[in-house]
């Protein structure tokens, strides 16, 4: 097994016969044509996958793999299957022909799939003459102007695939254009696009693409999606040469047990089990292009995303057409299920006439069916300019009085739930974001309109009301009424007696004498900071019954003056714990154990145990084996 270097994936692009195989040939040394019929006819038809190794400026290893498309406007899907996974993109304009209609269609497809980095080559050059060359330099640099080749400073490079002239100009700007390539893809699900499927002698199914985001690993057990088939990895290769595991942004050919060839097909997607799924209602932003006809409400078009294509119904928002060269969102039915998350690009394409009309992102893949149109047209205004963190707020809030669990958003958004937990940190800390258990979020709205639905059905009906009554009544999850029950204690709007819950009663308030005795209890709590007294210790001090000192105990942690440390006898003071969360908040990042803790501040195993568990359920810390990362 051989360590793999860091990889790209561009795309060629280009008009047929501009010489895109022949020059991906001289580049490899592989002939990316590798059907008959392609040897045949000597013609691109399907898709073909080459590589060299190098070494950028800075010495490091760099694979740059290519997907060789077709040319030809006959199979132009082909191609889009071709370019929705690549990192960037050659454009290929022959010398002798210049800008053809499939040039200008290909750069318009990448345009649209949001690719933003590539270089232009100017294929051919032996076959005209010096001022002929200098023409179409200058011709296609006009060509390219206002598009993401002219923002990328990309380099437009001449060349002669047949005499070598220009070839290592070209793999210079090609390394040149791997160093600005920055593949971060550590944040997302795992999630391979197939572009290939065949049997391999002596090794059986193999299937074949680019890795967009996460690692595989030899004797892993994947997900293939649609289908949700259950398959296990039985070897990696990358460009024929043996892996143990597969890096996001690189080739990858799984050899897989469990499936048959003939049971995989263009467009599956390898997941990890219990993550991703396919979806065929999707929420999205089009854009038509300045040449397409208007796209009217309801129309049926052709959509292709990754490696996929099926029909799709459009569900305009605001029903009226949507005019060339604007953007709109839209609701999406996809005939075939397709594993989508929000921020994939798309293209769409008429059926007939046949042509390339647009495309977009996709800014939901989980839409909520049953809300009104108004409501969900006002959330995708919002969600569609937002940054990562307020999206996933947006997600949550949605959900109202319902909640989330982690492992949904992780799903919902394309994202591990490591980067859901670290991109939700500080509205966590904010108090925008709840954690109602370690798994289930509330937006504070929702905890507000929960609370409010129990204390409806308090004013209107009895103001006593049975637990699993008032939970029945309100519709409320079990873990969601616990918790908005625990909210209306410490805001001293409910009373909980048993299975009883009532609106607290202002004629049940203390008297002046016992606001005294609460404000001394207080103060203790607050003086001792992080070593508390326990309640035993706090009745004796005081020379009062511990029941009594239980109850006011009780009213302290209702108001959160005090707050509880997993037992009935240790509790600590708010102001104490807030010190305490700034304090380790401080060291974010570092690992601490036990021993650590009780150094940073100075308590005994007695204290830290309780108080490393309390920064745990405040998602200040994470429990990892014997030691705690500050988050």
């Amino acid at each position: 097994m051989t360590s793999q270097p860091r990889s790209i994936v561009i795309g060629t692009a280009g008009h047929i016969d501009h010489g895109k195989t022949t020059l991906v040939r001289a580049l490899t040394g592989i002939d990316a044509d590798r059907l008959p019929e392609e040897k045949r006819r000597g013609i691109t038809i399907d898709l073909g996958f080459a590589s060299f190794d190098t070494k950028l400026p800075n010495q490091s290893p760099m694979r740059i793999s290519f997907v060789d498309v077709p040319g030809h406007s006959l199979f132009i899907r082909n191609m889009l299957a071709g370019a929705g996974c690549v990192s960037a993109v050659m454009l290929v304009v022959a010398a002798d022909e210049g800008v053809m209609p499939q040039t200008v269609e290909h750069l318009a497809i990448c345009e649209l799939l949001g690719i933003s980095h590539g270089i232009t080559v100017i294929t051919k050059t032996d076959a005209v003459d010096a001022t002929r060359l200098v023409e179409m330099q200058k011709s296609v640099e006009s060509f390219l102007q206002g598009t993401f080749l002219e923002r990328d400073h990309g380099a437009v490079v001449p060349v002669s695939a047949a005499s070598g002239e220009g070839m290592d100009a070209l793999r210079t700007a090609l390394r040149d254009l791997a160093t600005r390539l920055h593949i971060t893809t550590s944040d997302a699900l795992m999630r391979m696009p197939a572009d290939r499927s065949f049997v391999m002698k002596g090794f059986g199914t193999v299937v074949t693409g680019t890795l967009l985001s996460g690692t595989i690993r030899e004797g892993q057990t994947l997900q293939l999606e649609p289908g949700n088939r259950a398959v296990r990895v039985r070897g990696l290769q990358s460009h024929g040469e043996p892996q143990q595991t597969a890096q996001p942004g690189s080739r990858v050919a799984v050899n897989l047990s469990g499936v048959d060839a003939t049971e995989v097909h263009r467009g599956q997607t390898l997941v990890l089990p219990n993550t991703l799924r396919a979806v065929d209602l999707i929420d999205v932003e089009i854009e038509l292009l300045k040449s397409a006809p208007k796209l009217k409400h309801r129309a049926s078009v052709h959509f292709h995303a990754l490696t996929s294509e099926t029909m799709a119904n459009v569900s305009l928002y605001g029903y009226e057409a949507v005019q060339p060269g604007s953007v709109r969102l839209a609701r999406l039915k996809l005939t075939e299920p397709i594993v989508l998350v929000p921020g994939d690009r798309f293209v769409i394409r008429l059926p007939l006439p046949a042509g390339t009309i647009g495309g977009g992102r996709v800014l939901d893949a989980s839409p909520e069916a049953r809300l009104r149109k108004a409501v969900t047209l006002s959330w995708l205004e919002q969600i569609k300019g937002s940054s990562t963190e307020q999206q996933i707020e947006l997600r949550v809030g949605r959900r109202k009085t319902t909640g989330i669990t982690l492992d949904a958003l992780s799903i919902e958004t394309g994202l591990s739930i490591d980067a859901v937990r670290r991109l939700i940190h500080p509205a966590v800390r904010r108090g925008s974001l709840l954690f109602v258990t370690d798994d289930l979020l509330l937006s504070r709205e929702g905890l507000v309109a929960a609370a409010s639905a129990i204390m409806a059905r308090l004013q209107v009906g009895q103001p006593t009301a049975k637990r699993s009554e008032l939970r029945s009544q309100t519709s409320l999850k079990a873990e969601i009424f616990e918790f908005a029950i625990q909210s209306l204690l410490r805001e001293q709007k409910v009373e909980v007696s048993g299975e009883t819950v009532s609106i607290y009663r202002a004629t049940r308030n203390s008297s002046d004498a016992e606001s005294e005795q609460l404000t001394a209890v207080a103060r203790i709590y607050e003086a001792a900071g992080l070593a508390s007294p326990s309640v035993t210790e706090l009745a004796a001090r005081l020379k009062l019954g511990e029941a009594e000192i239980r109850r006011r105990v009780t009213i302290l942690q209702r108001n959160m003056t005090i707050v509880r440390m997993g037992n009935d006898d240790l509790f600590i003071h708010s102001a104490a714990l807030q010190q305490l969360a700034a304090q380790i908040t401080a060291l974010r990042g570092s690992v601490m154990d036990v021993g650590r803790f009780k150094q940073i501040t100075g308590l005994s195993r007695k204290y830290a145990i309780p108080l490393l568990e309390y920064l745990d359920r405040q998602h200040i810390t994470r429990k990892k084996g014997d030691e705690r990362v500050v988050l």
